[in-house]
């Protein structure tokens, strides 16, 4: 092995005979696949989780600060959908970083994105939780323990995502098809039912001095961004799919950028109605604010039917999110950065003990969040900043890995080029920035705990990582990658004859 293979700080290990074997995927993905898995993930933002921002920075606030996540979004995508056809690996953001800051630097990344995904599926959980509690009683007049229904849907989408790809694609397509329709539904009832009302977009009261379209100032729209985030939070985990997606580097960019235009569209249609029907003040603290929503504007005898296709939008998302944290913790295993166990995949070509492993994290986070949060309001937004802080954390390092790829590897095959070049990344990073300076202005206590409870967690991950995994790292595709200048994209195309070719 070539003195290329060894970056200084950190020791290759070779791979034992059949290691790879035990650790593949299959394709099984196109376009329609892929656009689904982006809308599947994220559709759940649109029933929950975004409306805890209307209350304290007033519509026009909340307006602002989703017009801000917007623009971070499309420039993330667009530079995100650049280095994932160039490195048509499952490893995503840690394969970004990686290429462009070493092995410390994929090693962070890939752990907030870890954070990010494994908390984002404990928030659609919980969300769901209370939905299908609300069907239940409404159905039945019982209700359940919130930690028995998230045992009960971690078990159940766990299964799903087992049972392989294909199953999982096919499923996003159908759920994300299906969760569009029932926003539909929403907006055409409420203008038939005349619920819609342009005064109930701006019943906050303002402070003194303040306007009705900004109650509280600007100030609370740099604290509302994380809320405004959960309309997009996810699309960018597409990359996660490129070992199952055929034509990835085609197929992956265009996938992105057609779910994100979609969610946008939705995304606009619930902020402006769903705000207009209930009111900023009584959507910012509904925990199921689509589904109070139809129960504003009809029979309460229909509660539960609309409580069960408000759902839906939920279980979609679990299904897509689910399977992005499996992805991200199956490569940094099979590269040697988290225990290597978490890479295997059965018969069905699934990473089944990084979906297992990631499930119990997720569901531990909730009742230890439930516990000591006291409120359900309270919990679910602290455990939504949870993955948002992740996530910033995760996008910030992808936007430096953009700016350092361009200088570093300029010989590397980019089949897709980002419209908005690095001032694009720049942009996206500055804002991801900003968002993670406000989470330490808010002042919200229970806020700052979660916070130190995930530095906590950096902080031993960083610690087994100096100890025990950097001297354990295997050369998986994404490390290929790295080690050789970009020179070496596609293991499935290209003969690596057992040595690393140095750039």
């Amino acid at each position: 092995m070539s003195n290329a293979s060894r970056p200084s700080s950190v020791t290759y290990r070779a791979a034992e005979e059949g290691y790879f074997e035990k650790r593949q995927l299959k394709r099984s993905a196109g376009f329609w696949g892929i656009w689904g898995l982006g809308v599947a993930a994220v559709i759940s933002g649109m029933f929950s989780g975004w409306n805890f921002g209307t209350a304290s920075a007033g519509f026009g606030g909340m307006a602002i600060a989703t017009a801000v996540v917007i623009v971070m979004y499309f420039c993330l995508l667009f530079s995100i959908g650049e280095m994932s056809a160039a490195m048509p690996h499952t490893g995503g953001a840690y394969s970004f970083a990686r290429a462009a800051l070493g092995p410390w630097g994929g090693y962070v990344t890939g752990l907030a994105e870890t954070i990010e995904y494994v908390m984002t599926t404990a928030v659609v959980v919980f969300f769901a939780g209370q939905y299908a509690d609300g069907a239940l009683v409404a159905f039945t007049g019982l209700s359940l323990p919130q930690p028995i229904w998230w045992a009960l849907l971690y078990v159940v989408f766990l299964g799903v995502n087992i049972l392989g790809a294909a199953v999982g694609f096919r499923l996003a397509i159908v759920v994300a098809v299906l969760s569009i329709a029932i926003l539909g539904v929403f907006v055409v009832v409420a203008f038939a039912t005349s619920s819609f009302s342009v005064a109930n977009l701006f019943d906050v009261e303002p402070a003194a001095g303040r306007s009705a379209a900004l109650p509280n100032g600007l100030l609370p729209v740099l604290f509302v961004l994380p809320f405004a985030m959960w309309f997009f939070l996810g699309i960018e985990e597409l990359p996660l799919a490129a070992e199952e997606t055929h034509e990835p580097q085609r197929v992956i960019p265009k996938a992105g950028f057609w779910g994100l235009v979609t969610l946008l569209v939705c995304a606009v249609a619930v902020f402006v109605v769903n705000t207009g029907v209930l009111g900023a003040t009584a959507t910012g603290s509904s925990l199921q604010p689509l589904l109070d929503g139809f129960d504003a504007m009809v029979p309460s005898e229909l509660a539960g039917v609309l409580a069960l296709f408000a759902l839906i939008g939920l279980l979609a998302s679990l299904q897509g999110i689910m399977y992005a944290y499996g992805r991200n913790m199956y490569s940094l295993s099979r590269a040697g950065y988290y225990p290597q166990a978490l890479s295997l995949t059965g018969q069905r070509q699934t990473p089944w003990v990084a979906l297992l492993v990631g499930g119990v994290i997720g569901y531990a986070a909730l009742v230890l969040v439930q516990v000591t949060g006291g409120d359900s309001g309270v919990a679910g937004a602290v455990v939504l900043n949870i993955a948002v802080w992740g996530a910033v954390i995760s996008y910030m390092l992808q936007m430096v890995s953009f700016i350092v790829l361009r200088r570093r590897f300029p010989r590397a095959v980019r089949p897709y080029r980002s419209p908005v070049g690095v001032p694009g990344a720049v942009v996206a990073g500055v804002i991801s920035l900003a968002i993670f300076v406000g989470f330490f202005l808010t002042g919200i206590a229970a806020y700052l705990i979660a916070i130190a409870g995930i530095a906590v967690v950096y902080v031993v991950g960083l610690v087994l990582f100096a100890a025990i995994g950097r001297h354990r790292l295997v050369l998986s595709p994404e490390e290929e990658y790295a080690q050789s200048g970009g020179l070496h994209r596609d293991p499935e195309v290209e003969e690596y004859e057992g040595r690393i070719p140095v750039a």
